[in-house]
């Protein structure tokens, strides 16, 4: 599981308006409490823990009080000042200034709301288990749901204004700076309700997907599988899948499965009731397709996915397949259990990577592309926006979070030295520095669609990579750091597309009654027996892997923007290869630029057209390529 980012704040105003909620599967707050952690005993270097107090001090501190009463109090007056009045007021004769003042006043309350928010969600994900810090998150999840409702009209009226009164509008100025927001906000019109079922839908949300996203995350942090004579929480358990012992690899991979066997009901539960919460959402908004919210939400056409699919689909066999089948050859075996899927290279480097090192692998590299990128970069590390050590009841996984344009982003991880641990540093900072160059843009543009967001992040992990195998002199050593490139883009390809098929028939599924635990496993190995093929020997217990995947919980669908970030990015690096100067400020201008053009306009100074039906197959053959390489290794 690529389980690496929830790295941008939904930019979608259809369901609430634009302050949102705390984010999920996300943690943070005070100074985390010291707990023994698992990293290696060799690595000495400390692992940084982030230092919340740009957000606030605590969760008892006065100014979270203070700031969740004037939240209140200013959602209070702008409703009290606009609402009934935008057709009328945006009719008159400076109506485009009068306007843009209360999209001004808007975008200043969901700052605010969005530090609030992303403060309880850090505070969360770095402990999730503690009573006092759930109870703050749940709480603060409810004051900006309450002060929501006073917002929700804003979105509704504005789309109800007649199209020529805002053309004329937007002849202001200060009206016409908005307008990537407000064209973005238009295409959400067809699948308004009226006010009051807006209203009842944000209200209930804090009873309903809310409830069930908190209930996932409580319930996976505090799950232990029992190794040996140790109970381990879910992370350090994942990772023992990466160990070089074979032993350990089988033992954890069965610990999962009984762990999961004996919570699959609940799983079950949650799955099936979030799946006929979305359900009986698109249905009265008007979705079509289970996957057209994602698609709308992300701002990229439903051909364009199915496309993707598809390709990834059909290169299954000249990727995913033939490579398994080629690291069975180097474990000596005709097929790998599926628990030896990502087990490290025979001929791999032992050495675990301490922390210093991996900080200097990665700036390194992003320095080599960018200075600029790479003191953005570096400011993660000096100012303590990154938290890095293994605790029980943190989060696992891997996520940048932007927070609010008025601060500044936090990177959350669970570093444990492993060379895949390096590459989710660089993939997260990538997030990082896009989110610090897209704040400018302000809380209502700054937010980027989660296709355009997974490609900063690949981007970084693909500079280290290309760093390193440079450096790289040994033939084992490189062999074994481009097979590691290589399974990383399956995670990132064909793994993620895997998940995509999987949500797809659960939801198609889950329109005509609720799935058990037995055929939601079927349906799961059936998309992973096609996903990594016959050198794959699928194991007893495997089939309740699915109970673990974050997004399938909390962003529905979202998993595809990894493969289209991915194969993205093979092609812009293939660009920036044979680029001549001035690449290197083409990309940070087209993150500079957030969520104030579609990813289209984007890519054309890079002469990218992700339309092109040969525009995935030619991503694609880049891994291809590479395994190409390989099995000419031997």
């Amino acid at each position: 599981m690529n389980s690496r980012s929830k790295s941008a704040r939904n930019k979608s105003a259809r369901t609430k308006p634009a302050l949102g909620k705390p984010i999920t599967k996300n943690s943070a707050g005070k100074s985390p409490p010291k707990a023994k952690s698992s990293r290696p005993a060799n690595k000495t270097a400390k692992l940084p823990e982030w230092n919340l107090a740009d957000l606030y001090s605590g969760i008892d501190a006065p100014e979270v009080a203070r700031d969740l009463e004037r939240m209140d109090a200013d959602c209070v007056a702008f409703e009290t000042d606009y609402k009934g009045k935008l057709a009328t007021g945006t009719a008159n004769e400076d109506g485009g200034k009068w306007l843009a003042q209360a999209v001004r006043r808007y975008e200043a309350i969901d700052d605010l709301a969005g530090r609030l928010g992303s403060y309880a969600g850090l505070v969360h994900a770095g402990d999730s288990v503690d009573a006092k810090i759930s109870k703050f998150y749940g709480d603060v999840s409810e004051r900006l749901t309450a002060a929501s409702t006073h917002l929700l009209f804003f979105a509704l009226e504005l789309n109800r204004i007649d199209d020529d009164i805002l053309t004329g509008a937007m002849q202001a100025p200060e009206l016409a700076h908005y307008r990537p927001w407000i064209e973005d906000l238009r295409k959400e019109k067809p699948y308004q309700l009226d006010d009051e079922l807006e209203q009842l839908f944000l209200e209930k949300s804090q009873t309903a997907y809310s409830a069930w996203n908190r209930l996932f995350d409580q319930t996976i942090s505090g799950l232990r599988f029992k190794i040996g004579a140790k109970e381990l929480a879910i992370e350090p358990t994942l990772n023992l899948l990466q160990d070089r012992d074979g032993a350990k690899r089988r033992s954890a991979a069965q610990a999962l499965g009984k762990t999961f066997k004996a919570n699959e009901r609940t799983f079950a539960l949650i799955t099936n009731t979030l799946a006929k919460d979305k359900d009986i959402s698109d249905r009265w908004r008007g979705f079509k397709d289970v996957a057209d919210s994602r698609h709308l939400n992300n701002r990229v056409e439903r051909e364009v996915v199915d496309a993707l699919v598809a390709s990834v689909r059909a290169a299954y066999p000249k990727l995913s397949h033939r490579y398994y089948a080629l690291k069975a050859r180097w474990f000596k075996k005709k097929r790998l259990a599926h628990w030896d899927r990502n087990a490290p290279l025979p001929f791999a480097a032992t050495d675990i990577i301490a922390w210093p090192e991996a900080r200097n692998m990665v700036l390194s590299a992003y320095r080599g592309f960018s200075p600029d990128m790479a003191d953005i970069a570096e400011r993660f590390f000096t100012d303590r926006w990154i938290d890095a050590p293994v605790r029980p009841g943190k989060a696992p996984g891997a996520f940048s979070h932007p927070t609010t344009p008025s601060a500044h982003p936090y990177v959350l991880m669970n570093y444990q030295g492993k060379p895949r641990d390096v590459m989710t540093l660089a993939h997260e900072l990538g997030h990082g520095v896009h989110q610090v160059l897209a704040a400018k843009n302000g809380a209502l543009m700054a937010p980027t669609p989660l296709t355009l967001a997974e490609t900063a992040s690949v981007f970084g992990e693909m500079l280290t990579f290309k760093r390193l195998l440079a450096q790289t002199k040994n033939a084992k050593q490189r062999q074994a750091l481009l097979a590691g490139k290589v399974e990383d883009m399956i995670n990132t390809v064909v793994r993620q597309i895997a998940f995509y098929s999987f949500e797809r028939a659960v939801h198609t599924e889950r329109k005509h009654g609720e799935l058990t635990a037995t055929r939601l496993g079927e349906i799961w190995l059936s998309v992973q027996g096609e996903s990594l093929g016959p050198a794959i020997e699928i194991k007893a217990g495997y089939e309740n892997y699915w109970m673990y995947i974050p997004h399938f919980i909390h962003s529905p669908f979202y998993v595809y923007a990894y493969a289209f970030g991915d194969c993205l990015v093979n092609s812009l690096y293939a660009v920036y290869e044979n680029a001549a100067e001035g690449f290197a400020e083409r990309y940070l201008g087209m993150l500079a630029a957030g969520g104030t053009k579609h990813y289209s306009e984007l890519l054309r100074p890079f002469g990218l057209d992700a339309k092109d039906p040969k525009f995935w197959d030619g991503g694609l053959s880049v891994i291809a390529g590479m395994i190409d390489e390989l099995e000419a290794m031997g």
